[in-house]
């Protein structure tokens, strides 16, 4: 007889006595057993998929989603800085220094109110001798407005050598039409003079607009273009002929010319360059010689204000680049070359109203 009983279950086949029992695995993230060797145990493997929340394991981080945005913000926040940097440095164009680095030479015109125009050193020089001749020829200011319009309209205020026809010069007159030779109309005192004489002979500028009168004078085929440019004529002459006290400024370069010894006379070829040149534009021929020939000390007609003296003193800032001119004072004020970006500066002195002093290199 069998031992085996077909009735009783057959016993579950597992190892045999005495056979180790196999290790459980460890759950994920507990700490292994102690005395086990933790280099043997298998990493969890890191989800690849970043749109699962448990980032492929119990113990990975969760991956976050780019911003749809973020492009966008990126590119608009490098444009709205390009833009700023490029308004600042047109800006500090336009001013033409940066503290007392000069970057670009310029002159301008100012109001009080803070309306100016700039023009390039050239264009200032000519702004300069129209505005001191109408001074000399004791015309009223508006003549002198009249002359740099019409100059803007022409020629850009620039003695230019070519124009319609035989045109040439800050006026574009003509040698034909008998306004003088090629050469006297490209000198522009001569041209400025010749200007004058045909406006006074048109009766009281005070009734005519800058259209009449310019157009009395030059017969332009398109007269009405100089009313354009009576705001900036007004911007410029303005402050050179001292009715805008302080409103005139270059912004000039450090020049770097020889020092010069002083003549028979006690003056320097450049002081009496100067001398010259505000006796044959604006009629000042008083003056006083400093002991090393590079100061003139002008005097001005007397006046209810300092109109003339500002004019003078205007003038020779616009001049300075042509006429080696370093420094310019009057009472209570002074502007020099080297630190022509501050314009105009308060200062102490001994000169009275009417007294200004223009010092060359």
């Amino acid at each position: 007889m069998s031992n085996s009983d077909p009735t009783r279950p057959m016993p579950a086949k597992g190892p045999k006595a005495g056979t180790p029992r196999p290790e459980r695995p460890a759950p994920v993230g507990s700490r292994p057993p102690a005395g086990s060797d933790e280099r043997t145990r298998p990493m969890a493997q890191e989800s690849t998929d970043p749109y699962r929340d448990d980032g492929g394991s119990m113990g990975g981080r969760k991956a976050k989603r780019r911003s749809p945005f973020r492009g966008p913000l990126i590119a608009l926040t490098v444009i709205l800085l390009t833009a700023g940097a490029a308004v600042g440095g047109a800006w500090i164009w336009l001013q033409g220094a940066v503290g007392p680095v000069t970057l670009r030479e310029i002159c301008t015109g100012e109001f009080e109110n803070g309306d100016k125009h700039t023009l390039e050193i050239d264009q200032a020089d000519n702004a300069a001798i129209i505005t001191a001749i109408a001074e000399k020829r004791d015309f009223p200011v508006r003549a002198a407005t009249i002359g740099v319009a019409t100059a803007i309209q022409e020629s850009k205020l620039r003695n230019i050598t070519y124009g319609d026809r035989d045109s040439v010069g800050l006026f574009q007159q003509r040698p034909s039409q008998g306004w003088g030779t090629r050469e006297e109309i490209l000198d522009p005192i001569y041209a400025t003079n010749e200007f004058y004489d045909a406006l006074a002979k048109i009766g009281d500028l005070d009734e005519l607009t800058i259209t009449e009168a310019a157009q009395k004078v030059q017969r332009s085929a398109f007269p009405e273009a100089y009313a354009d440019h009576e705001p900036e004529a007004r911007l410029i002459v303005s402050p050179l002929a001292g009715h805008s006290p302080g409103g005139w400024n270059c912004v000039l370069k450090e020049d770097d010319l020889a020092a010069q010894q002083p003549g028979e006379n006690g003056l320097t070829e450049r002081a009496l360059g100067v001398r010259a040149a505000a006796k044959e534009e604006l009629g000042r021929s008083k003056s006083e010689v400093d002991q090393a020939g590079t100061g003139l000390t002008f005097s001005v007609p007397a006046e209810k204000n300092d109109r003339h003296a500002w004019a003078l003193a205007s003038w020779a800032v616009a001049r300075a680049d042509a006429l080696g001119v370093k420094q310019v004072s009057l009472a209570g004020h002074r502007w020099v070359r080297a630190d022509s970006g501050k314009g105009w500066t308060e200062t102490a002195g001994d000169l009275s109203d009417r007294q200004v002093q223009i010092t060359v290199y």
